[in-house]
């Protein structure tokens, strides 16, 4: 696998004085980029970032709270693509839906460091609150995205938006995950990522009874 983070330029950012906390940051996504989430230690980050193996416990506790810094910025990050591509529900639901869908995909083709530290770090939830909940805004925005969806339809026929919502982002994340990721783990595919996705959203909405417009 290969994960690639670079600064303006092309080059990695490195450290500068007073600014260590962004240094190291830089560091564990470059190192997430030559060996993955969970082949590097605290120590190979303190020297990509050019400082002392004592330095960076001025600001995290262990590898661990630094990684979840890094999953923290990954999904705010996130969280800001998919609330631009719902953009409120405009024109349409069915239309801010399926931009939805491309913005997930998007993020996983264009940040594949953030992604894997986002989803395959191993951290604990429970133990980084921070975290737990900046992933719970991204996950919000499509819950509020189902929610418009099912608006207009019958109480009585009406799905409840959070299971649409675990649904939805279970098979997105699938096809992000397997099929358009930007690094060396991506499947082929005899098609886009973001046609099986529409295909396969299509199917489950028409399943639910909801017709979303085509095209």
């Amino acid at each position: 696998m290969s994960w690639h983070r670079q600064g303006p330029g092309g080059g990695r950012r490195g450290y500068h004085h007073g600014n260590l906390r962004e240094a190291l940051v830089e560091a564990a996504l470059s190192l997430i980029g030559a060996k993955g989430p969970a082949g590097f230690t605290f120590a190979e980050a303190a020297r990509q970032a050019g400082v002392s193996p004592a330095a960076p416990y001025r600001h995290f506790r262990d590898r661990d709270a630094l990684m979840a810094d890094v999953a923290r910025r990954g999904f705010e990050r996130f969280e800001q693509q998919l609330s631009a591509a719902w953009n409120e529900g405009q024109p349409s639901a069915p239309d801010a839906f399926k931009r939805v869908g491309k913005a997930y995909l998007a993020f996983a083709r264009g940040e594949p460091a953030y992604f894997a530290a986002m989803f395959e770090a191993g951290l604990s939830i429970a133990e980084h609150r921070e975290l737990q909940q900046a992933g719970d805004r991204a996950f919000n925005v499509l819950r509020i995205a189902c929610e418009a969806l099912i608006a207009n339809m019958p109480e009585a026929k009406r799905p409840p938006a959070m299971m649409m919502a675990l649904h939805i982002w279970s098979l997105s994340h699938g096809i992000a995950s397997l099929f358009a990721r930007g690094d060396a783990a991506r499947r082929a595919l005899p098609m886009s990522p973001e046609d099986l996705l529409e295909a396969g959203t299509l199917v489950y909405l028409d399943g639910l009874g909801i017709r979303g417009k085509r095209g």
